[in-house]
């Protein structure tokens, strides 16, 4: 007994000194027991008694059409094992989950794993009146804007930073409008800026998705009042004029009323003064902006982003005053109650 014992620890000494030089051992380590529609899951292969500077390339069956979201995996290290995780997006109509086999190519050898079958479930939110479409790993809100729309609607952009999602299977309910503005992967990280418009007199809005983590759903409540909001939270992006510059409209007119009554009054000089100061002062805010003219076909964006979804498309050439720059872009109103952002490369050369 004694002789079997230190014959298998000498084997296993020995195995241990040559795996290194047989090169490594490819595997799964994690699957998912399952996952839910359109979910994005990881999957990891560990290479045991891998070398770290060894080049290695993964090619997932071309013909399968369940691809990685990015073929380039996240590599983590242990010691001499190499771990290699890539993401996958659960299909939206299917009970299974189909990974696809792969091949795998280093130096001087070649491996493959078969493919793998995940069941797919459908996440029941029927009593989640507020689930926004997400399931994550986690969720959060990064940022909010708000802005004006036109005189019923509010517009709000709002920055998702989610682990573990699926961007195209944000759906916001009881929302006028809604669109994605861009999305942006790092590893299993992803960055979503999305917009939707809401009645102007809505205050807030709350918003849930599902954390795969803690098996449940959690919200949070996104403040949608314009006029409450705090400065750095208003952007100048919204299509029609603002409370405050009607506010400096107004404000210089009535200042000029009262300058003109109390030099009337007094004939006091000083009084002239102001309203000449004043009378520049409409003039800078009332001055004409300058006339631009729009190329045939142009598109009108809801947002200055490229990104951005279009409202119209201008039919005919059209000449027509600025309401606003912002980058690249300029705001023009179109028709009645259609107003947004063209790109400066869309004027007319002439």
């Amino acid at each position: 007994m004694i002789r079997r014992l230190g014959l298998g620890l000498l084997i296993a000494v020995i195995w241990g000194a040559l795996s290194p030089l047989l090169g490594a051992q490819y595997h799964y380590s994690y699957l998912p027991k399952s996952t839910y529609a359109t979910q994005v899951f990881p999957v990891t292969i560990l290479a045991r008694h891998a070398n770290p500077s060894q080049k290695v390339s993964f090619t997932f069956d071309p013909t399968s059409p369940n691809q990685p979201v990015s073929v380039t995996p996240v590599i983590a290290q242990n010691g001499a094992d190499l771990f290699f995780t890539f993401y996958f997006q659960a299909p939206k109509d299917e009970r299974i989950a189909h990974l696809p086999s792969l091949d795998i190519h280093e130096s001087n050898a070649s491996y493959t794993l078969d493919r793998k079958e995940i069941p797919v479930h459908t996440l029941d939110h029927s009593a989640q009146k507020d689930f926004c479409g997400l399931i994550a790993t986690d969720c959060k809100v990064l940022s909010s804007q708000v802005s004006l729309f036109d005189t019923n609607t509010t517009l709000v952009s709002v920055t998702f930073q989610a682990h573990g999602a699926n961007p195209s299977a944000i759906h916001i309910p009881n929302v006028l409008e809604q669109g994605t503005e861009s999305v942006k992967r790092a590893e299993a990280k992803t960055t979503i800026e999305y917009y939707f418009v809401l009645p102007f007199d809505q205050k807030e809005i709350t918003l849930s998705y599902y954390n795969t983590v803690q098996r449940r759903f959690l919200s949070t409540t996104i403040a949608t009042d314009y006029q409450n909001q705090p400065v750095a939270a208003q952007t100048e992006l919204n299509p029609q004029v603002s409370p405050f510059v009607r506010l400096k409209q107004y404000g210089s007119i009535a200042l000029l009323l009262f300058f003109a009554l109390m030099f009337w009054w007094q004939r006091g000089w000083l009084y002239m003064l102001l309203v000449l100061v004043t009378l520049l002062l409409i003039f800078l805010v009332y001055k004409p902006r300058e006339l631009l003219c729009v190329r045939e076909g142009t598109r009108l964006f809801v947002l200055p982003s490229n990104n951005s979804r279009t409202s119209t498309t201008i039919s005919t050439e059209l000449t027509t005053r600025s309401l606003g720059e912002y980058g690249l872009y300029y705001k023009i109103k179109y028709r009645k109650g259609i107003i947004g952002w063209i790109r400066n490369e869309d004027l007319c050369e002439n």
